[in-house]
């Protein structure tokens, strides 16, 4: 796969990143899911309508999948990952196809279990072993992704800046959006300092405007691993980060998107790890804002829509925070991986 994913979008016949259309296939597929019902009256709502309010998964493990038809669901499970596109176009269940549908709460999301258990039972190959995978980014088509600065107190001290009384907002672009296997072409970049950034991600469920603390992660569909790959020289050139965050493929994101329900985003261990070498290890518990805090404090400025996403800040042990003599920035050819509790590896590569 290519790596971003404006080259992922054009591999697979997804067409350009800025609008990200579906294949001519898959979007024959929703429509022909949608229209038929694909599960009678137990379905989700039929072409045209808004999606209905649907309890969101739980004890489930979601990715996006390469398939020939184009980016597909898959759900983990101990038998491998089940190709969700493959499967349904033969039992027709009525199950979301894509992970934007299944975010979004279009199709029958109760039939998802049924999907699997149906798909196990039969001899056909619906099954696809995690090593033999192809990755997209878990979340396809968000909306908004929606960063954190600063938000772990020894990230801050490392970086020389005061703690901030608010969270920090800064933005990335679709365009940023990258795989898990995926590459990214520092090479070619008018930049030099690249540094890492392991992330917990959280993705929104349903829209949310001005929530409660209290509430707010009743909000969120999932998490994931994220990183947010940072040119330091850009980023530091203005007084606006944006520049230095949202290249193309900056944002890798995945492999896994794990139903809320399984994860305790207030305690997870975090690591990032440079060709194999552990340079941050920290815990979630220890962000100044957690995601409580932050799917709130946003949702008071702007709405958060299904698939939105929040990269919600790097512990410390980022190279910027190293003395200046001992600064080796990140360079073509060095493996990273972000690793989260309960969440497993995503991995990258630098070109």
């Amino acid at each position: 796969m290519q790596g971003n994913r404006r080259s992922f979008l054009k591999a697979t016949g997804l067409a350009a990143a800025t609008v990200g259309l579906a294949a001519p296939q898959l979007a024959e597929a929703q429509a022909a899911k949608k229209t038929k019902g694909q599960g009678g009256p137990a379905g989700g709502p039929q072409a045209g309508q808004p999606p209905q309010a649907q309890a969101m998964p739980k004890n489930m493990s979601f990715t996006t999948l390469i398939t020939e038809q184009g980016p597909g669901l898959g759900i983990r499970t101990e038998k491998g990952i089940l190709n969700v596109m493959k499967a349904e176009a033969d039992l027709r269940t009525g199950a979301p196809v894509t992970a934007d549908d299944l975010i979004q709460g279009l199709g029958n999301l109760g039939a998802l279990q049924t999907l699997v258990q149906k798909a196990s039972a039969s001899k056909k190959p619906y099954f696809v072993a995690e090593a033999d995978a192809k990755f997209g980014p878990c979340v396809l088509n968000p909306e908004k992704i929606v960063c954190i600065g600063l938000n772990y107190k020894a990230h801050a001290e490392e970086a020389g800046e005061k703690l901030p009384p608010v969270p920090i907002l800064f933005n990335k672009y679709n365009s940023a959006l990258n795989a898990h296997g995926g590459t990214v072409a520092v090479s070619k970049e008018h930049a030099e300092k690249f540094d890492y950034e392991a992330e917990l991600v959280a993705v929104i469920g349903k829209e949310a405007r001005d929530v409660s603390e209290a509430d707010a992660l009743s909000y969120v569909f999932g998490y994931c691993n994220g990183h947010d790959l940072s040119a330091r020289d850009l980023q530091m050139a203005t007084t606006q980060w944006m520049v230095g965050k949202t290249g193309d493929g900056w944002g890798p994101i995945g492999p896994w998107l794990v139903s809320a329900d399984q994860i305790d985003p207030d305690n997870l261990k975090i690591e990032c790890l440079v060709n194999g070498e552990v340079r941050q290890s920290s815990n979630t518990k220890l962000m100044i804002f957690g995601v409580r805090k932050l799917v709130s404090y946003i949702s008071k400025y702007m709405t958060l829509r299904p698939g939105d996403i929040i990269f919600t800040g790097t512990p410390n042990g980022v190279i910027l925070g190293y003395p200046k003599e001992k600064q080796v920035w990140l360079k073509a050819g060095d493996k990273i991986t972000t690793r989260i509790e309960k969440l497993g590896d995503l991995n990258f590569t630098l070109t």
